[in-house]
């Protein structure tokens, strides 16, 4: 396999954005990169300003059959609920890959060129168990291949259907698809999904999630924490997203939903606090003391009515930052770190909560999902980068260090994943993806 040149007239590297780069990469790495250079015969020049890849920390691929769906009357967190159990309690193997596989293209088309999916839908319809137990978990690592962007399979562990002021209730109805009886059986299947990160079309990692304190007893935390560390793996899962959240833990336990892992020895460097909302200023001490990620979801977390979490306060603390689309509501991962500032914006008052790097260094976190060796243009990283057109109606006139200021997704020209170039001229390489959606969503509401 030959080596690529490209070269870009403004990237944003590790030092900061720098003019005149040329990026070579082999073998799905970048092998040189230089400052300063003018474009060389057969380079292939990129528009724009070159970003790394964006990292996707937080996906329910089937909440994209969702979106302009759910606001009846105004809309409720309630008819929100109703629409994603209808849609759950439809899907098989075969319907899950058709619109993981258009919804992940979407991804692309957005910059995003890694996405960790917090996987709970693994059965049939009331819980019965395909003959290979994780086929709809195959049916993601398919359609994220054929899509051209890596997966992090986060395998969700949900166990109960709720906690109440009598402890949790058993799981029913669409919910019986999502669980495994227990943590041993739910660990004992995951057991049998298998890493892919280098070669082949699949670029796959597994790891692991705790749905929330509401969906897992427990004495079954530590057995979901055990499992992720033993293999070193990425950890994940829904914290404080809503205050009901908040005083169901405590009239059960005693303790914030923070607190109760905290307690059960769950907290550390590779757990990811998604929403993470609803926080109290211990809360927000522990999650930082342990270096936990905290994993914002702005277009979701408003859509949901859920509230601005303290994102500030929790960098200040030590925590780290990263970004997901979640129910996909909007999948531009650009909008999502500008939010988190505007949103900063809105509770304080305050501009300049957030810098732009610090954006920049959101929207790249790969580490929060298992990619150390992403989401940088240096030296030996893996060969992702993305061409963001400075020249739209929007962008024209925009620094090319404050982009993320201006762009969406719409600006997005290319996109390369380990080298491979997905998107190019602003289309995907699956061609219409629009259609896909189209063909993939129409049926599963067929009888609204």
């Amino acid at each position: 396999m030959s080596s690529t040149t490209f070269h870009a007239a403004y990237a944003h590297l590790p030092t900061g954005v720098e003019r005149d780069v040329r990026l070579t990469v082999d073998r799905g790495r970048f092998t040189a990169v230089e400052t300063g250079a003018a474009a060389q015969p057969g380079d292939r020049e990129l528009p724009g300003v070159v970003l790394p890849g964006l990292a996707n920390a937080h996906s329910h691929v089937f909440h994209r059959a969702l979106r302009g769906r759910t606001h009846v009357g105004g809309g409720t967190f309630w008819t929100w609920r109703e629409g994603m159990y209808a849609v759950a309690a439809q899907l098989d193997p075969t319907s899950y890959l058709a619109l993981a596989r258009a919804a992940y293209a979407e991804m692309a088309l957005a910059a995003i060129t890694a996405v960790g999916e917090f996987h709970y839908l693994h059965h049939g319809p009331g819980g019965a168990r395909y003959l290979d137990p994780n086929e709809m978990g195959h049916a993601l690592v398919e359609a994220a291949a054929d899509a051209g962007i890596r997966l992090t399979l986060l395998d969700t562990c949900y166990l109960a259907g709720g906690l109440g002021p009598d402890g949790h209730v058993p799981l029913e109805g669409p919910q019986l698809r999502f669980g495994d009886g227990d943590a041993q059986t739910w660990a004992l299947r995951v057991d049998d999904l298998r890493d892919h990160t280098d070669g082949g079309p699949a670029h796959v990692r597994v790891g692991a999630a705790i749905h929330s304190v509401r969906a897992v007893p427990r004495e079954a935390l530590g057995v979901v924490a055990s499992w992720a560390r033993q293999g070193g793996r990425p950890l994940h899962i829904h914290l404080s997203e809503q205050p009901a959240e908040n005083e169901a833990c405590l009239a059960a336990h005693g303790l914030t939903p923070t607190g109760l892992l905290a307690a059960e020895g769950v907290l550390g460097p590779d757990l990811s606090a998604v929403h993470a909302t609803h926080l109290t200023d211990e809360d927000v001490a522990l999650l930082g003391q342990h270096s936990c990620w905290a994993c914002f979801c702005p277009t979701t977390e408003r859509d949901l009515a859920d509230g601005i979490g303290p994102a500030v306060s929790l960098r200040d603390a030590g925590a780290r930052l990263s970004l997901g689309s979640d129910q996909h509501a909007v999948v531009d991962l650009i909008e999502e770190a500008r939010a988190l500032e505007m949103h900063e914006r809105l509770d304080t008052l305050q501009r300049g909560r957030f810098a732009p790097e610090d954006l920049l260094a959101a929207a790249t976190a790969h580490e929060s999902i298992g990619w150390p060796d992403a989401g940088r243009l240096e030296l030996g990283a893996r060969a992702d980068l993305v061409a963001v057109r400075l020249d739209s109606v929007r962008t024209a006139g925009s620094d090319p260090a404050q982009v993320l200021l201006s762009a969406t997704a719409s600006d997005v020209d290319t996109v390369v994943v380990d080298g491979a170039v997905v998107v190019e001229g602003g289309q995907h390489r699956l061609g219409d993806v629009g259609r896909l959606l189209h063909d993939a969503i129409t049926p599963l509401w067929k009888d609204a």
